[in-house]
């Protein structure tokens, strides 16, 4: 897959899985006005849209490498000993 491609497909998939998080969040808490009474089954759908919709954010940012950049950095400042400052042998 070109990578013009691979990022539009995640970006699609990362702004789907936000569109389904946000979904699931109000329909969640729709559920928890007496005065809607919606099933149950509605309710525990929407708990597991959240989840799916996480999932496809992490997939949607997986594909378009996203996620590569922060982590690599990330790892870099915390753990790559050539970026992290020598010091002398009188510091402890």
């Amino acid at each position: 897959m070109k990578r013009k491609n691979a990022s539009l497909l995640g970006n699609v998939l990362m702004g789907l899985g936000l569109v389904v998080m946000v979904g699931g969040i109000g329909t969640a808490v729709l559920n928890q006005l007496p005065q809607l009474n919606m099933p149950q089954l509605l309710a525990n759908a929407a708990v597991f849209g959240i989840f799916i919709g996480a999932l496809f954010w992490l997939i949607g940012a997986r594909i378009s490498g996203q996620e590569k950049i922060a982590d690599r950095y990330w790892w870099l400042r915390n753990y790559d000993k050539r970026c992290k400052r020598q010091q002398g042998p009188h510091h402890s």
